[in-house]
C-alpha cells in the first residue's frame, strides 16, 4: 500500500510524527510537501494529494492543516476523491467502512500527535464494508460540480 501525505506549515509538525510512525510500521510514503514551517497556501498539497490519489498512483492519502478544514476542502475538489476531516478514530473507522474514504484530512491545531496516529492506524487499515454503502458511495461519485 502506497500512501500520498501532504500538509501546509501548520501541518508541518504533525506530518512529521506520522512520517516517523509510518516508518515504523513499513509504509509506503508519497511525501508531496510542504517541507518546512515556512508558510505555504493548503490548497496546492491538497491538490497533490488528491491527484495521486483519484490517478491510482497512491491508494490512499492524507492532507494536514491546522485544522484539516481547508486542506479537505481542497482535496474533495478532485474527481472521485472522497476526502473525511477525522478528529477521532471512531469517525476515521466509520468513514471507511461506510463511505469508502480515500483520503484522510487532520487538523493538527486540533489532534495531537498520539490521537493522530491511532486515527491514521485505523483509517489505513479498516476495509469498506460495501453493500449498500457501495450504492451510496455510487451516489456521492456520481454527484457532478
Amino acid at each position: 500500500m502506497k500512501i500520498a501525505i501532504g500538509c501546509d506549515h501548520g501541518g508541518y509538525l504533525l506530518k512529521q510524527d506520522i512520517l516517523i510512525w509510518m516508518e515504523e510500521h513499513d509504509i509506503d510514503v508519497e511525501d508531496v510537501g510542504c517541507f518546512s514551517t515556512e508558510s505555504v497556501d493548503y490548497p496546492i498539497y491538497g491538490e497533490k494529494v488528491a491527484r495521486l490519489v483519484a490517478s491510482g498512483a497512491c491508494e490512499k492519502g492524507i492532507v494536514i492543516c491546522t485544522t484539516g478544514i481547508g486542506i479537505s476542502i481542497a482535496a474533495n475538489k478532485v474527481k472521485g476523491i472522497r476526502c473525511a476531516h477525522c478528529t477521532d478514530s471512531l469517525s476515521a473507522e466509520m468513514t471507511r467502512r461506510h463511505n469508502d474514504a480515500n483520503v484522510l484530512a487532520l487538523g493538527a491545531g486540533i489532534t495531537g500527535p498520539n490521537l493522530a496516529k491511532r486515527i491514521v492506524e485505523v483509517f489505513l487499515n479498516t476495509e469498506f464494508e460495501g453493500g449498500r454503502h457501495a450504492r451510496r458511495v455510487g451516489q456521492l461519485d456520481s454527484i457532478q460540480p
